[in-house]
């Protein structure tokens, strides 16, 4: 059966600029593709393609003609070639969440309690690296909101002043209390990360996210060894594809924990790979998010409610811009929420 499929780029602006340790991110370039029946255009489905230029392993300057060809063929044979996609994970998820919205005819892709509006997915509150007095005055906010994990990105600043402020928060909150979790986005060297990782572990945090920069796998594999603090593998994964190499990469590091982004880490099909090889290596993990829209955002949550994590996840991220599109996600308290009979924006708004 032959498709109809549009493609709609588009620009996000965040409302302040992120900072990771590889830079600033001030907007961020989309692409949704809307996929819909050429005899009934009320049965219709969207999905987001939202690579990150300096990260996404699929990502150049011929990304949108790289997609056009996909949507071709989509719209020509009626179904994924998911096998022929595994090198373009941002493609991938993009279109298969497309089907999965035209599929169901609506955004409650699962038939989860989240889905129907009875209960939220518990989320990290996220503190975005900056100045010292900046990142101290989101934890507060944070704090106040009643966030009980809190995810800290480091790396940017001084790593004594990142250490003030993680002791700023276990001065009020100990580990019972609230939980933390650090990313330093690969901003340690190999020679100074275990130094770094035992004054962290002092702290009583969780876990932290890519120490080093990744393709470094003997130097990783001795961190997870020899580690007081947990090491959860996040841009690592980007780029391995295939099954071979997923389990070869979890053999070889044996991490804590890995963290799963949709958008980078092979689509809803590909992460679900890489959690079946982590829990047959006893290899705990979460869902992250990867600054998509609200689009995005709530295919990853849809999926991930059904997967019964009892981790908070990292789905936060909603929030970030000034001009998302609207879709009924909220944050009550520390937990996402997805509201049925809530407002949605019409595909008439993009076309």
């Amino acid at each position: 059966m032959k498709l109809k499929v549009q493609i709609v780029p588009y620009t996000l602006q965040f409302k302040r600029p992120a900072g990771t340790s590889r830079g600033v991110y001030v907007d961020h370039k989309i692409w949704y593709v809307i996929v819909s029946s050429p005899d009934n255009p009320d049965l219709w489905g969207i999905g987001e393609c939202a690579p990150l230029f300096d990260l996404s392993c699929d990502y150049n300057d011929n990304y949108e003609q790289t997609l056009s060809s996909f949507c071709q063929k989509l719209s020509q044979e009626g179904q994924l070639d998911i096998e022929a996609l595994r090198p373009y994970p941002s493609i991938l998820f993009g279109l298969e969440t497309a089907m999965l919205h035209y599929q169901q005819n609506s955004f409650q892709l699962w038939n989860t309690t989240f889905a129907k509006g009875e209960t939220g997915i518990p989320i990290n509150g996220l503190i975005w690296m900056g100045e010292f007095d900046y990142m101290l005055e989101q934890i507060e906010v944070k704090m106040q909101q009643g966030f009980r994990c809190i995810k800290l990105k480091i790396g940017a600043i001084n790593f004594e002043d990142e250490l003030k402020l993680l002791k700023h928060i276990r001065k009020h909150f100990s580990a019972e209390d609230i939980t933390l979790r650090v990313d330093a986005n690969g901003g340690f060297t190999p020679e100074d990360a275990l130094y770094k990782l035992k004054r962290l572990a002092e702290l009583d945090l969780h876990s932290i996210e890519q120490p080093i920069k990744t393709g470094q796998w003997k130097h990783m594999r001795t961190l997870t060894q020899n580690t007081p603090l947990p090491i959860a593998l996040d841009e690592e994964l980007i780029g391995i594809n295939t099954p071979e190499l997923k389990k070869q990469l979890l053999e070889e590091i044996r991490p804590q924990y890995i963290i799963l982004k949709p958008t980078l880490h092979g689509g809803i099909s590909g992460s679900m790979e890489w959690i079946n090889l982590a829990d047959s290596k006893d290899i705990d993990w979460w869902v992250t998010s990867a600054l998509e829209s609200n689009i995005g955002l709530n295919a990853i949550a849809q999926w991930c409610s059904t997967l019964n994590n009892p981790l908070p996840q990292g789905l936060g991220t909603g929030a970030l811009y000034t001009n998302n599109i609207e879709m009924p996600l909220e944050i009550r308290g520390d937990c996402l929420w997805y509201n049925p009979n809530g407002k949605f924006f019409t595909k008439e708004n993009l076309l």
